[in-house]
């Protein structure tokens, strides 16, 4: 293991970090999969090659180039090898097809696509829809059906000597496309030291991290937490990173063991699917040592950590435009688990109402960030100068997100995304705390808890529950609401109600809340006033 400090920001770039390690531990396995093993001093080479390749095909600096393809460690070394040259990276969800798809790549404005044999099918689909003439095709045998350039035929030129002494830490080397739940999906440009503050302040010091480790990455390469957690942070520390395909509950723990992984990151669906999957005798027989699984539910925290045999590490906050913003590291108060933790130390954090004041203590408000040093948040939406704007008040960056600050240990913690949060006789609500008490309803498969603005204050909404019922089940309005007050406070009973087929989700699985609450209040909503439902307080 070798970590790089990364004191000097002339050394916060992506390419330079490769080639320090390869400089430093070039032996060290980095990049693996079940037929690789990837040496640093391999990946630079490699990355090398392909950025001469790329200049080749005309890619410079500040062009982008898409990748629509399968989590391999081609992609990884790609994306540096683009960094090398000052261009940038746009990973595209492989959920994506049809409009979606053409959508998110056109608007990317790429000089080149990447795909691969899994999905240049869907890809082909829409090329014609799409400015971008230039294709790239990790398969040899599919190049030439496709008008495409090979991956070897990039691989195959000579190693490029990259000018850092032309870029800077602050520059934009990846555009990330937000899920759109709350409208428009948006092209997130991230700076170079936008991942490196993350992991020097964040993920370095949740993982224990030591000689011989190695993570698991099972998480898509188009997220940021893969990056940051995973590949990225193995390059920092100098520890090798298994690149996985795709997630599988069932051989998970198998894959863990066939590694010898130690570490690993994912998202809370996937600590819950593996926690509700049937026990095994060795499931706690594992190399694992640390995990980090966000949000993961408080009430399975410690059975999670004791089943598996696995340290979990604490929660905190980060999204695409920051990717840090708080967490557990920084503080010596002790905070439960499930708070999202405290500022760090590049940044300050303040909650704030409407009108930017700042809230009470104990108050939800909105979490805004006001960066103490240079490219702490992001560098602002591709081609969207309207949404960058809106996303700041003066020096802060507004979040979307909304917490409480405890009066007591300074920790905040998490209330909900701010279009999410429903505002009703001068009470925050949050959506996600209704969303799971009425999902706990026998009957019930799916929930989406929205605000629909009242007739007699703009400022404030009634809350709309959207029900999707269990196979075979017909729950009522009425036995659903009942069930919510005898297990939450009244104020979590809707005031609206609707039984519905199914609810609208992006390729992500995120629901779609912006189409919900402009449907509104349709023909087949059950009201609970009209219904004449009495509250039990």
């Amino acid at each position: 293991m070798y970590e790089l400090k990364l004191e000097d920001t002339a050394d916060r770039h992506l390419g330079r970090i490769l080639e320090m390690q390869a400089q430093h531990n070039g032996d060290t396995v980095y990049l693996i999969t079940d037929s690789a093993r990837i040496t640093f001093a391999r990946a630079n080479e490699v990355s090398n090659r392909l950025a001469a390749g790329f200049a080749a095909m005309g890619v410079g600096k500040g062009d982008r180039v898409s990748f629509y393809m399968a989590n391999v460690p081609e992609l990884v070394l790609m994306c540096l090898a683009l960094n090398k040259l000052g261009a940038i990276w746009v990973p595209v969800c492989t959920d994506y097809k049809g409009e979606w798809l053409a959508d998110s790549l056109s608007r990317s404005r790429p000089c080149a696509i990447v795909s691969d044999a899994e999905h240049i099918d869907r890809l082909s689909e829409v090329r014609d829809a799409i400015d971008c003439k230039q294709l790239i095709v990790l398969e040899d045998e599919l190049a030439a059906s496709h008008s495409a350039v090979a991956y070897s035929q990039l691989v195959a030129h000579e190693e490029y000597v990259a000018d850092y002494s032309q870029m800077d830490y602050g520059d934009t080397c990846a555009i990330l496309w937000t899920s759109g739940t709350t409208g428009k999906s948006k092209g997130v440009m991230i700076a170079h030291n936008n991942w490196l503050r993350s992991i020097l302040q964040g993920t370095n010091h949740q993982y224990f991290s030591r000689t011989g480790d190695i993570v698991y990455c099972a998480m898509p390469l188009y997220n940021a937490g893969a990056w940051i957690t995973c590949v990225l942070r193995a390059l920092i520390m100098g520890i090798g990173c298994v690149i996985e395909k795709k997630f599988s509950v069932s051989h998970f723990m198998d894959r863990i063991k066939a590694f010898g992984a130690t570490q690993t990151f994912a998202v809370g669906s996937m600590g819950v699917f593996l926690m509700n999957a049937p026990a095994r005798d060795d499931d706690a027989d594992n190399p694992l040592r640390e995990a980090c699984i966000v949000p993961m539910p408080p009430a399975m925290w410690q059975a999670f950590e004791t089943r598996f045999g696995v340290r979990l590490v604490a929660s905190g906050l980060g999204q695409s435009e920051c990717l840090l913003t708080l967490n557990h590291e920084h503080s010596d108060v002790e905070a439960p688990v499930y708070a999202l933790g405290f500022e760090v130390p590049d940044a300050q954090v303040r909650l704030f109402d409407d009108d930017g004041n700042e809230v009470p203590d104990g108050e939800a408000g909105e979490i805004c960030v006001r960066p103490l040093r240079p490219h702490v948040v992001f560098n602002g939406y591709f081609d969207n100068p309207e949404a960058t704007a809106a996303a700041f008040r003066g020096e802060w960056f507004l979040t979307g997100d909304m917490a409480r600050k405890d009066p007591e240990t300074g920790a905040f913690f998490f209330v909900d995304r701010k279009k999410d949060a429903v505002r009703f006789a001068g009470r925050n609500i949050s959506t996600l705390e209704v969303e799971s008490v009425a999902m706990r309803h026998p009957q019930v498969a799916q929930a989406a808890a929205f605000g629909i603005p009242t007739a007699e204050l703009a400022s404030e909404d009634e809350l709309k529950l959207n029900v999707v019922p269990a196979s075979g089940a017909e729950p009522t309005p009425e036995d659903i609401c009942r069930f919510i007050n005898e297990n939450a406070p009244y104020y979590f009973v809707p005031r609206y109600l609707e039984i519905v087929e199914s609810l609208p989700y992006t390729p992500t699985n995120k629901v779609e809340k912006y189409k919900l609450r402009a449907q509104g209040v349709t023909e087949s909503t059950w009201d609970r006033l009209a219904a004449g439902f009495e509250l039990q307080r």
